[in-house]
């Protein structure tokens, strides 16, 4: 982290997927400077896209331009993830020179670990950048809340409510399939709050036959099972299940996408059982909508923290939540990590302490109810 003069004209961008909660940050940033330096501010169109193209995509947000826009969805600035200021010498000295004909003096950069990822190469090249951390996924790396998440977790709980439903309708085994990536917290989280019977993540690989013997016992109780599941998870000696974009990025090579999971684990899972098994993948409709009051605020906090480090002269870092206070971590130590549920998480516990499957054989096992349970 660096420290440096208070910045007059600062650069606004949100990288990566959509994300509720994108528009909250956008707007606290840019009133908060404006209330309290009178700093111009420009929002760069469509993520890094919008620095890598001549002209830069940019217009300027005043007090206007971002009044009534706490409770929208998406982005008002639009945004890209598949534009990378890093890919090639080229693109870098465009998006630096971009920079230099805005005249901004710093960046602050919205978005995940692939925003953060370049945001530290940028920082690097002698930027003055701010990261506030955004995705649903919860899988920033030294920060506990990410915005989005609870929205994400919210719309997953409200699928979950209604595959239940018809679930128990039809006497069926449903599978809900999250996003996520390799993170397993929307899952876990929601699995929960949507009473699910087995949650699999991608940190615990399932074992196929612990879970059909917990569906059964299920369904000779209940007649019917719901199972919540991350898009990273994978059986005990399995793949992860891939899907390949059909677009390509700039350097020509097909993108792998995590998805499809909820349906290879239906296929498997309908031989074993005496129900039919139907799966369900909730996809995009978790990252859009009006975010949560909860989100709005969390972003709200996040954005006007970027602007006091801003006002600060601190540089090369990103905004944190840690033990519920705000903070900042420096971009070096986010870049190209990950936040996983770790082993022995207390929801993990709770989880299992409660009955529900997470796939693991021996704990499962030991901890399954008699069939005749209530």
């Amino acid at each position: 982290m660096s420290t440096r003069a208070c910045p007059q004209r600062v650069g606004i961008l949100t990288g990566g997927g959509d994300c509720p909660g994108l528009n909250a940050v956008i707007r606290a940033v840019t009133q908060s400077l404006l209330r309290q330096c009178g700093a111009e501010v420009i929002g760069i169109e469509d993520g890094f896209a919008g620095l890598l193209c001549e002209p830069a995509r940019a217009r300027r947000l005043d007090w206007d331009a971002v009044s009534g826009i706490l409770l929208l969805g998406g982005t008002i600035l639009g945004s890209s993830n598949r534009a990378n200021p890093l890919a090639s010498a080229q693109a870098t000295a465009l998006a630096l020179a971009n920079v230099r004909r805005l005249g901004l003096d710093a960046l602050v950069v919205i978005g995940g670990d692939g925003s953060m990822t370049i945001a530290h190469g940028l920082a690097q090249q002698g930027l003055a950048i701010v990261g506030v951390p955004k995705t649903i996924d919860n899988d920033l790396y030294g920060c506990e809340r990410s915005f989005g998440f609870d929205t994400a977790v919210a719309t997953v709980t409200e699928a979950l409510e209604r595959i239940q439903t018809t679930a128990h309708s039809h006497h069926r085994v449903m599978i809900v399939e999250t996003m996520g990536r390799w993170a397993g917290w929307i899952a876990l989280e929601s699995g929960l709050a949507g009473a699910a019977d087995a949650i699999l993540l991608p940190e615990l690989d399932y074992d196929l036959p612990t879970l059909a013997r917990h569906c059964q016992a299920r369904l000779q109780r209940e007649r019917y099972s719901v199972i919540c599941i991350g898009e990273g998870a994978k059986a005990q000696g399995g793949a992860p299940t891939l899907q390949t974009s059909p677009a390509l990025p700039a350097d020509g090579h097909p993108v792998p996408r995590l998805g499809g999971v909820a349906h290879q684990l239906s296929a498997q899972l309908q031989p074993l059982l005496d129900a039919e098994v139907r799966a369900t993948v909730l996809g995009h409709v978790q990252r859009g909508g009006s975010p949560t009051p909860f989100d709005r605020v969390l972003a709200t906090l996040y954005g006007n923290q970027a602007a006091q480090l801003l006002l600060q002269g601190q540089f090369g870092c990103m905004v944190t939540l840690s033990g519920g206070q705000l903070g900042h971590i420096a971009l070096a130590e986010v870049a190209q990590q990950q936040r996983t549920v770790p082993a022995g998480h207390p929801l993990l516990q709770a989880a299992q302490q409660i009955g529900v499957c997470l796939g693991q054989a021996d704990r499962d096992r030991a901890h399954r109810p008699p069939l005749d349970h209530p």
